[in-house]
């Protein structure tokens, strides 16, 4: 009988052995959450091989392939959040900016209002996973129905005013998180290539040619 691999972090794992078991082949990941696996996969093999993280195996539903890249966003940015928490607080970002030209108003409450910038990073990631993991909408992971994958391109224009807040308003930060996860580009990226953000709205200068800030609501 062949060794079946435990592909899980036991507690008290030490940092050099975590999630450090051998690859599979998509067509070896028996399992519901395979193209999770996989993505997660490619990101720990090499983060910042952007376009093989991005690229598919073949025949891969479109609207799976990009919710599980979103679920996989919002798990990292929760990281960020994380970071965040020890510079950007309600004294000192008392709105959610980006330069002082954007400034967004959290979905979160009845009526779209300002939040320090903290609290709509907190709420936005909320509200994402709170769609993400609805049975409404997403009761599959193998399979989507068109109309839940079009709630997507919401979903990515709120979760990336963290992305734009991080990087014109705590720069150090940002840049030493990016280096080490390219989790900007790789956003930036993604929603390029599958259309889910106009380009407007892309305002941290990570590809090129990306526009000029200006202004927008929530």
């Amino acid at each position: 009988m062949a060794n079946v691999i435990l592909r899980r972090n036991r507690p008290g794992i030490k940092t050099e052995d975590w999630s450090n078991w051998p690859d599979e082949s998509f067509e070896e990941m028996d399992s519901t959450l395979a193209v999770q696996q996989y993505i997660q996969q490619a990101i720990r093999h090499d983060f910042s091989s952007i376009e093989e993280i991005l690229t598919p195996p073949e025949g891969q539903d479109e609207g799976v392939w990009k919710y599980e890249h979103l679920r996989q966003f919002c798990l990292e940015l929760n990281d960020l959040a994380v970071k965040l928490q020890s510079e950007c607080n309600p004294e000192t970002c008392t709105q959610m900016t980006a330069t002082e030209q954007w400034i967004f108003l959290c979905a979160a409450h009845k009526t779209p209002k300002e939040c320090p910038a903290i609290d709509y990073t907190r709420h936005t990631l909320d509200g994402a996973a709170c769609l993400l993991n609805s049975n409404k909408y997403f009761p599959s992971r193998v399979s989507i129905k068109e109309s839940s994958v079009a709630k997507l391109g919401s979903v990515c224009r709120r979760v990336y005013r963290i992305f734009s807040h991080a990087y014109f308003h705590h720069r150090v930060l940002f840049d030493e998180y990016e280096a080490e996860t390219a989790l900007c580009k790789r956003f930036t990226t993604f929603v390029t290539k599958y259309n889910l953000m106009s380009k407007d709205n892309l305002i941290v200068p990570i590809l090129e040619d990306m526009p000029e800030p200006g202004e927008s609501e929530a």
